[in-house]
């Protein structure tokens, strides 16, 4: 009799999935964290069986931590519990009343075995052609102020589209260990992305970023002891002829450490030594 000492391991995916019902009053703003070691799909079609009611999968990510170990939809559902969201049994088993953002997070905690940090939910590392930009910038800007102690470097990213300027800059930023950023922009429509790198990923913990818009911090809010970035538009400084109006009023904290400039597709980087004052006309 044949026997079959190394047989063919089955084919599992442990996944965490979340997902709603749509068009169901009693579910309005629920969620329903489950797991499956199939696809969620196929799991949430025998959940609703015959029931003809649609649904959305919002969620949809493994179940395993980088060193092989698994968790399952009530590791989830546990630390959901702590943040003060809590299950809706009146309805079933592991709804809850919470955003996608809240799943996110809570995902990422379980998996990481990390504090949840309620504000940063991405983690993606630089890709190769980001890495090579920052590693060849940071040792030119090395290597030029150890040839020219007294002189200023600059350097020009030929960075197309999509290619992630914000994110890698934030990481030259990282790797030389500056603290005080200035970006300026002729497209001020870009800030979003430069607000929301800073304050999303994990890399960047404990950086502030501050603008003349209103949802951000204000640069009387600062707190200089912890690294910080403050983005403006040509418009926000310049001060206009025909027409005056209210511009940034920053106390640039004495000197600089490096200064970016955001034009279209290319990104120039030139390190300040120093900045005046800007005034509000």
């Amino acid at each position: 009799m044949k026997q079959d000492f190394f047989p063919q391991k089955p084919d599992i995916k442990p996944t965490i999935y979340a997902y709603e019902l749509v068009g169901v009053d009693a579910h309005k703003g629920l969620l329903k964290v489950g797991y499956s070691e199939r696809e969620a799909r196929t799991r949430i079609a025998e959940q609703l069986r015959t029931s003809g009611v649609d649904y959305n999968i919002v969620f949809e990510k493994i179940a395993m931590r980088n060193d092989g170990s698994t968790f399952k939809d009530h590791d989830v559902h546990k630390i959901l519990g702590k943040q003060g969201i809590q299950k809706v049994t009146e309805v079933g088993q592991e709804w809850f009343r919470c955003k996608l953002k809240d799943i996110e997070i809570t995902y990422k905690s379980v998996k990481d075995r990390k504090v949840i940090d309620e504000n940063r939910t991405i983690d993606f590392p630089m890709r190769p052609e980001q890495k090579a930009a920052v590693e060849k910038t940071s040792a030119y800007f090395l290597s030029y102020k150890k040839e020219n102690p007294n002189k200023t470097p600059h350097f020009l990213w030929n960075a197309k589209m999509r290619f992630g300027k914000t994110f890698a800059t934030y990481q030259l930023a990282q790797k030389m260990g500056w603290t005080k950023i200035l970006v300026m922009t002729f497209k001020p429509a870009v800030e979003s992305a430069w607000d929301d790198d800073l304050k999303e990923h994990v890399d960047f913990k404990g950086w502030q970023f501050v603008s003349a818009s209103e949802n951000t911090l204000w640069h009387k809010g600062i707190d200089t002891k912890k690294p910080f970035v403050c983005f403006g538009s040509f418009q926000d400084y310049l001060v206009p002829v025909a027409k005056p109006r209210p511009r940034l009023s920053y106390n640039f904290w004495g000197k600089w450490k490096s200064s970016v400039f955001n034009m279209l597709q290319n990104l120039w980087i030139p390190v300040f030594t120093g900045m005046t004052t800007f005034k509000e006309t």
